[in-house]
């Protein structure tokens, strides 16, 4: 995002379109899963609200649900969804790929960027 290189967004809990920790794309990740947020639970809940629920554990799929301050690749669209509600997470920028700003406006992000 900031022009360096992309920095791991979590291995813990592990994320990615890759599951590899780091918020890199391609063409098959059609939800571009490129914008490394710091979870709340207020996003948490408005997340679940509008159909994709990121807090309910799924062991079946290795998913133990996240939890308030966890950091993940969220899709970029939903991102600017809940910025429009006003329920966007803030975003670690070094760990955000350019990518998102297909579907977010730098300044947006920078006001929301937990990291310089």
């Amino acid at each position: 995002m900031l022009g360096g290189k992309l920095e791991d967004c979590s291995l813990d809990p592990v994320t990615g379109f890759f599951r590899n920790g780091c918020c890199d794309t391609s063409p098959e990740d059609i939800g571009s899963h490129t914008v490394c947020c710091v979870t709340t639970a207020e996003f948490l809940e408005y997340s679940r609200s509008v159909g994709n629920d990121l807090s309910t554990p799924y062991p079946q799929y290795g998913f133990a649900g996240l939890k308030p301050g966890d950091r993940w690749c969220l899709c970029a669209p939903r991102w600017q969804e809940a910025l429009e509600a006003g329920r966007a997470p803030k975003v670690v920028l070094r760990a955000t790929h350019e990518g998102a700003l297909a579907y977010c406006s730098l300044e947006d992000l920078k006001k929301y960027a937990v990291d310089p």
